[in-house]
């Protein structure tokens, strides 16, 4: 099975749908293919061998090669093994690194001579042939004689300004490319530092990557921004910064428990059901969530709900509520807070409101901002522990050395429990980290920290914290090229960090 040329999500769906049937897996030496094993059912063995002797006793058996396993990748002494033991198997098609690579590079295959050659390096190669090549050549395997195979080139007949791409690590946010021409390989490669999986590309199409470059001008193209939620809050959080070209990295500081004691929230939920409420507020999905599973607990469904009015703090509140089956009556207009939720909420009226009670599910370490203001307007408040909120346990120690020595280029905390317990568990970010924070109590907190806070939302949901981060990352590599610079992420301005253009 083709496992492609880098990017997990360009797995083709039949190999997707193979995976998910798989009893067993042949990762091979490259530990790269190991996301694709979230394709596989729960329990699936991941195997170096013994791939005849499993199939024959009724196994499922998935071998992954990179790319294509019909492109420069034999595979005919396995198939051969195959046959032999009267073994049924089936050669799955992969995206093929000379095309995904050279796309990912903003590098058209083909432009204006409809000529595209693909060469193996490790193989012996007639160069001068090559150089009569009018279109684009992509050589596999050469980067440890890219200079020797320019110069062969040149000798061939290719003029010395041919222009040149070399591409490493292809279609991940590892991927770096430098471009050059023929006759500067030897100084442009020089401190590059380039390993395999490496592609060179020659030809005129290599110019066109300045108009078509999409893949690493992304605005956090590389950039390892530091998530630290919790497990489930952070899923969606991630995969908007991937989408950004970020490399999240998901460290949990925060544990979400049940309370101490369930009586308290036993008692609530009874009272909700039986009319003792008007109001029931929601401060955070965590409060819904908890909720939600008392409801489980009892076998209520959201139908419970009939009869009463309901506030969410924001919109993340607000769409775990949707999830829930309830649609919130009340939703702040404004910044989304506990003062912004006061700011909105009905004064208690007795001609109006048959009953004065207010029910606020929260979490054990919130403020009495919401209280205070709801008993100010005349409403009787039930504060109720819904969950605790605890400090994880400390990252392993080469999270806790890059979060100190600056080996992320941001992190972005989402609440002030975040940093309190971030800085506890790890230690204080580096100074060329880039701070972003979801609000201003958060960035309060974090500058009593000594933290300088270089991104805020404008408004309080982690989406609106991401694309703020983006803006910024943007508008930075803006300014480096404005000044004819080399955009760099904030992890390279660090004392004795790697040099290298991008």
């Amino acid at each position: 099975m083709g496992a492609g040329p880098g990017d997990p999500n360009l797995l083709t769906l039949r190999a997707a749908e193979l995976l998910a049937k798989a009893d067993a897996v042949v990762l091979g030496d490259d530990e790269a293919h190991r996301p694709l094993l979230r394709h596989c059912r729960e329990g699936v063995e991941v195997v170096e061998d013994d791939l005849v002797k499993r199939a024959k006793h009724g196994q499922l058996v998935v071998r992954l090669c990179e790319g294509d396993p019909m492109l420069f990748s034999s595979i005919t002494e396995e198939v051969a093994a195959c046959a032999a033991a009267e073994v049924d198997f089936e050669i799955v098609p992969g995206v093929p690194p000379a095309t995904a690579v050279l796309t990912y590079a903003g590098i058209p295959a083909a432009s204006s001579v409809p000529e595209f050659r693909i060469v193996d390096a490790a193989q012996e190669q007639d160069w001068a042939s090559h150089a009569a090549c009018p279109g684009t050549l992509v050589i596999y395997n050469g980067i440890g004689d890219a200079v020797a195979i320019g110069k062969a080139l040149i000798a061939g007949g290719k003029p010395d300004t041919t222009p040149v791409a070399v591409s490493s690590a292809g279609t991940t946010t590892e991927q770096y490319t430098v471009v050059s021409s023929l006759g500067r390989l030897q100084p442009d490669l020089k401190h590059a530092g380039f390993t395999e999986p490496a592609l060179i590309v020659v030809g005129e199409a290599v110019g066109l990557r300045d108009k078509l470059s999409w893949f690493e001008t992304k605005p956090l193209f590389g950039w390892r921004v530091l998530v630290p939620r919790t497990k489930e809050q952070s899923r969606s959080l991630s995969e908007q910064l991937v989408a950004y070209g970020a490399v999240p990295e998901e460290v949990p500081t925060i544990s979400v428990e049940p309370p101490r004691t369930p009586q308290q929230m036993d008692r609530a939920i009874k009272g909700l059901v039986t009319g003792r409420y008007e109001w029931v507020a929601f401060t955070s999905a965590n409060a819904v969530k908890a909720v939600r599973e008392k409801f489980e607990e009892y076998g209520l469904d959201a139908r419970a709900f009939a009869g009463l009015k309901v506030a969410a703090v924001g919109d993340a509140t607000a769409l775990a509520l949707v999830e829930f089956g309830v649609k919130p009556d009340l939703l702040p207009s404004g910044e989304q807070s506990s003062e912004g939720l006061v700011a909105e909420w009905p004064p208690y009226d007795s001609m109006l409101d048959p009953i004065n009670r207010v029910l606020l599910p929260r979490a054990d370490i919130s403020t009495d901002t919401l209280v205070a203001g709801l008993t100010e307007l005349g409403w009787e408040c039930d504060d109720v522990t819904a969950y605790r909120t605890v400090r994880a346990a400390p990252p392993p120690a080469p999270i806790r050395e890059a979060i100190k020595g600056g080996g992320f280029d941001a992190v972005l905390f989402t609440s002030s429990s975040t940093v309190r317990n971030l800085v506890g568990i790890a230690g204080k970010p580096h100074n060329v980290t880039v701070i972003a924070v979801i609000g201003p109590q958060t960035a309060k907190t974090a500058e009593e920290f000594g933290l300088r806070v270089d991104v805020m939302a404008d408004k309080p949901s982690a989406s609106a914290l991401a694309a703020a981060v983006a803006e910024y990352g943007a508008k930075q590599r803006q300014a480096a090229l404005a000044a004819g610079d080399t955009p760099r992420r904030p992890s390279q301005n660090r004392r004795g960090a790697r040099r290298r253009a991008r």
